[in-house]
């Protein structure tokens, strides 16, 4: 492996592990008002969760160019509050992988709030325990196995994310050229079967690992909550 291809692959991690860092929280908020509250437009929010998924990539990825581009409303916004900017920045191909995974993060951690019994919760707080006691100490620890399972599945998506990045960060070598685009560029190439077929046999071992990495964890997870 050369010192390019590595450098894409590090760079795609950095993507991929931002992505869903910053997703996370988001996630597990959506996951939790689904599977606990009854509300007008419940619907609605399952819809626009799971849009990403149906969507053609290239479309999410015009939407997030409209909306964070340098003349988009929130991004300029982001580039005056906080200083970052998104527009043919590794940090746009972040927040494009965070978006296509994000639908992968919620349906697992409200299917382990869903199954969670809540008489856990209803005990501890008859017990004098805060919400926030609740929170960390029951809720957290037994959706644990969803949060596990959604994180490492939505790192895998976001590392082999393409067409939203590629539309709206472009395929810039060392900035937004990430594992996929990397193959798509490669690809295009007389001479770079060979370059592409490395990164495609990385690019497939690392989705493989992801997977049985989740599988696994779920597995001891929800055993250990069982024991």
């Amino acid at each position: 492996m050369g010192e390019t291809e590595l450098s894409i692959i590090l760079l795609s991690a950095r993507v991929a592990f931002t992505a869903i860092l910053c997703a996370l929280v988001p996630a597990f908020a959506v996951a939790w008002l689904l599977a606990r509250k009854q509300f007008p437009g419940k619907g609605v929010v399952q819809a626009l969760v799971t849009l990403p998924l149906v969507l053609p990539p290239v479309v999410t990825g015009y939407g997030l160019l409209i909306l964070f581009g340098s003349k988009g409303p929130l991004g300029q916004l982001f580039e005056n509050l906080f200083g970052i900017s998104f527009a043919f920045r590794w940090t746009g191909a972040a927040l494009a992988a965070g978006v296509m995974a994000f639908p992968l993060l919620v349906r697992p951690i409200r299917l382990s709030l869903e199954a969670m019994d809540q008489g856990f919760g209803e005990a501890a707080r008859t017990l004098g325990a805060s919400r926030l006691t609740v929170f960390f100490t029951v809720t957290l620890p037994l959706a644990l196995p969803g949060v596990i399972a959604g994180a490492v599945l939505g790192f895998a998506k976001a590392l082999g994310e393409f067409g939203a990045t590629i539309t709206f960060v472009s395929n810039i070598p060392g900035e937004t050229q990430t594992l996929s685009l990397a193959i798509y560029a490669l690809l295009q190439s007389p001479s770079g079967d060979a370059a592409a077929l490395r990164l495609i046999a990385i690019a497939v071992a690392l989705a493989l690992a992801a997977i049985v990495a989740s599988e696994y964890l779920a597995r001891r997870l929800t055993a250990g909550g069982r024991a």
